[in-house]
């Protein structure tokens, strides 16, 4: 019987195997490194984060990362992906994992979901998509972490940090925010909401 590590290392392998021939951004499934997700789901049990967002669904590799980790809290993950044939791929590996009830799968524009998330509702977000809309998604993407103890976690933030970089100084500028990068995978800035 397959455990859910064994899928993980698959999908991991499944990653890595396709970005070393897929050459079309779109095709690509740019997945985390396996560091990143044990990082990602020692935050969710440290925080004890129960509303988890992910911005980057892709095949749905970190996903699984986060929402076994949410079990352990009684918590839930929402997914976002924009691209239909990911978010198929994402939720056949939902299933495999018997995780599909911890996960709530959104197609669709990240920035537009933003908008209608409630203020103060996730407990930690984590960012892996389209790094040059996180400036324009930021007055968003602070309105619905919660405050005092919301946390939001970006990828490669060492490996893009010049795509990234007026993102990360707009965050580092909100003095409702203490901010620190960790040089986990493809490294990993995180903020945290500590007052309003």
């Amino acid at each position: 019987m397959r455990t859910l590590r064994d899928l993980k290392e698959e999908l991991s392998r499944f990653g890595a195997d396709n970005d070393a021939v897929e050459t079309a951004r779109g095709k690509r499934m740019l997945n985390i490194t396996p560091e990143t997700g044990e990082l990602l789901a020692l935050l969710v049990h440290a925080t004890g984060a129960r509303q988890v967002v992910e911005v980057g669904t892709s095949n749905g590799y970190s996903t699984l990362w986060l929402a076994e980790a949410v079990i352990a809290v009684g918590g839930h993950v929402i997914t976002l992906e924009h691209a239909e044939d990911k978010a198929v791929l994402a939720a056949a590996n939902f299933v495999r994992a018997g995780l599909r009830a911890h996960i709530t799968q959104v197609l669709g524009d990240a920035g537009a979901w933003l908008e209608t998330a409630d203020d103060g509702s996730v407990d930690l977000l984590f960012l892996d998509a389209d790094r040059g809309a996180y400036a324009r998604w930021w007055p968003q993407l602070r309105r619905v972490l919660k405050r005092g103890t919301g946390l939001l976690v970006v990828d490669n933030a060492t490996s893009h940090a010049t795509e990234m970089a007026d993102f990360m100084q707009a965050v580092r500028a909100d003095i409702s925010f203490r901010c620190s990068e960790l040089p986990v995978g493809n490294g990993q800035f995180m903020a945290v909401r500590v007052a309003d």
